[in-house]
């Protein structure tokens, strides 16, 4: 990590590396950089309050936050404004402080209910309450370990900062890091109703009611069977825009079915009446919006139901207010790619039906040190030659990833081992290929791993898009060993006239020929070519640093907020 280990700014970080995805910031003031540790990929997650948190009713907070959502600025900004941190004050070094049993709330392991004057009280570098989610935390100790610096900690001092903390990741659990620095809850104000004044009349007036949704636009499900499989067909009410809509999963008995339809998700979520098999087959009507899932029966017979509501079923939610569900898949193979990174293959469970869209990304998760964390990746298919051919029949997860010596949770990747698991959620991140209907021509910036996103997009450019004349993709990196992919790139460009592909060096050898140092603007303005009657886009990738500068850069020659996205986090 930039912020932990104090890396070169050209060499992208663990944090960095793991946020591959279709995550797009808020356009908020920069208090999004709030505990900035936990947005850069600095906290890991856990699933639960321990400590006697019963004794305040905690509720279980499902992860990550319901709320949260990952976005990129239209400005370009960054939420993550890494400072140095002391040696000494890295993730793992906050993990073994937290827990070595110090006081780091200052109650002696009491917890208590806090009114909103006394947490406004509490607005100091040396005494600094906030409140996430309905709980306050200390977080005085933990500013010399925050990535983001003492400032942006501070601006939450004394204040409630959840709406604003939720729009920055999705994936962040905050509740790990700082389970040591619980205070304890928000005191909850209650109000009595003002009642209106009695009619002339007396009888009561009118109440003012909201106008019923529309529930005709809701999706809907029902379902038939014969004596050997029971079938569940999904009425999305629409047409359904990608192969990758639909995530099913099977699993002792329980069905768990969403449906994801732009920002919004469907949930069929119920306990099977009767035992079925462990596999199943899901189809898609994409032109008349229609989804049914087949699973056979262990044995012969009618149901009488198709099964018990379980919670979430049959509701229609926005994306980001819906939790996130991992399933464990297994690792079958491990390729590697260059000197210090891999292609993961990743088998999923047989109960499992998922395909990732080009441009989203997936969370892994893994219990290290006692302590969940989670990292966000970018599939990447088998291979630049395969992709045409099997990335929408592909079951398995492919995930191109660079192992940090000194980082969390990279080394623990490296050390599985084949027939291990890791938790894995479903698709998710706001990239859309729909602005990229009538492109022309498209420019690909990627800086180190910043590479796996553009992978897939490469070839959904190259084959699935009629109108794209010219897709052209700059590689940033420090030496020419760390290039990704580039023997494959090379073929691709080489036998397809409508890819380019140029590499640029910050470190380069004696031999290199290529392009080198770093981006800057006589760079992009010779390789951003715009013919007359063109229709750019340009979508961007590397870390944080990379990112903000390029976007700056290209705002600066003239492209707009339409024609530009970064995957960032």
């Amino acid at each position: 990590m930039l912020g932990e280990n104090q890396r070169d700014s050209d060499e992208d970080s663990e944090d960095d590396e793991s946020e591959r995805g279709s995550r797009k910031r808020p356009n908020v003031s920069s208090f999004t950089t709030l505990l900035n540790s936990l947005i850069s990929g600095f906290l890991p997650n856990w699933g639960c309050l321990r400590n006697g948190n019963n004794m305040l009713n905690i509720p279980t907070q499902a992860f990550p936050a319901p709320g949260s959502q990952q976005r990129v600025a239209p400005s370009g900004q960054s939420g993550r404004n890494k400072v140095a941190l002391k040696p000494g004050h890295s993730l793992m070094d906050w993990i073994r402080f937290s827990k070595s049993g110090k006081d780091l709330t200052g109650l002696r392991g009491r917890l208590i209910e806090v009114t909103k004057e006394e947490l406004q009280k509490h607005n100091t570098r040396d005494d600094c309450w906030t409140c996430i989610r309905g709980m306050v935390y200390n977080v005085s100790p933990y500013m010399d370990y925050h990535p983001g610096g003492e400032e942006e900690l501070m601006k939450a001092a004394g204040m409630d900062g959840t709406d604003l903390f939720d729009q920055v990741h999705r994936w962040v659990n905050y509740e790990s890091m700082l389970k040591e620095c619980l205070v304890g809850r928000m005191a909850t104000i209650t109000t009595k109703a003002a009642m209106p004044p009695p009619s002339a009349t007396g009888l009561a007036p009118p109440q003012l009611l909201a106008p019923p949704p529309d529930k005709d636009s809701r999706p809907r499900y029902d379902w038939f069977q014969t004596d050997v499989a029971v079938h569940l067909v999904v009425y999305a009410k629409r047409k359904i825009p990608s192969s990758g809509c639909t995530i099913v999963d099977l699993k002792g008995g329980v069905l768990r079915l969403e449906v994801l339809l732009g920002k919004m998700s469907y949930m069929i979520h119920l306990s099977l009446a009767d035992e079925v098999e462990g596999n199943l087959e899901a189809n898609t009507g994409f032109s008349v919006g229609k989804i049914q899932v087949s699973i056979r029966k262990q044995a012969k017979g009618k149901w009488t139901s198709l099964g018990q509501p379980l919670e979430s079923h049959n509701t229609f939610l926005r994306k980001k207010d819906r939790a996130v569900y991992y399933r464990d898949c297994v690792l079958v193979s491990k390729t590697e790619v260059n000197h210090n990174s891999h292609v993961f293959r990743l088998q999923l469970p047989r109960g499992t039906v998922m395909h990732v869209p080009v441009g989203k990304h997936v969370y892994l998760k893994a219990l290290i040190k006692d302590t969940e964390v989670v990292r966000p990746y970018t599939p990447v298919d088998q291979s630049l030659a395969a992709a045409s051919h099997n990335s929408s029949q592909e079951s398995d997860l492919y995930l191109m990833i660079k192992v940090y010596p000194d980082g969390v949770f990279t080394p623990h990747l490296s050390s599985l081992h084949i027939g291990d698991s890791v938790s894995v959620s479903g698709p998710e991140g706001t990239f859309s290929l729909r602005p990229l209907r009538d492109v022309t021509h498209l420019y690909l910036l990627a800086a180190g791993t910043g590479f796996t996103p553009m992978a897939r997009l490469i070839q959904q450019a190259l084959q699935d898009t009629d109108t794209m004349r010219e897709t052209k993709l700059l590689c940033f990196n420090r030496r020419e060993e760390d290039i990704l992919w580039r023997r494959e790139l090379d073929e691709l460009a080489a036998n397809t006239g409508r890819f380019q592909v140029e590499y640029v060096l910050s470190d380069p050898c004696d031999s290199w020929s290529g392009r080198t140092g770093r981006v800057e603007e006589s760079m992009l303005e010779e390789f951003l070519t715009r013919p007359e009657g063109s229709k750019c886009y340009v979508c961007v990738c590397g870390p944080t640093a990379f990112t903000e500068i390029t976007i700056g850069l290209l705002k600066q020659q003239g492209f707009s907020e339409e024609q530009l996205h970064a995957f960032q986090g």
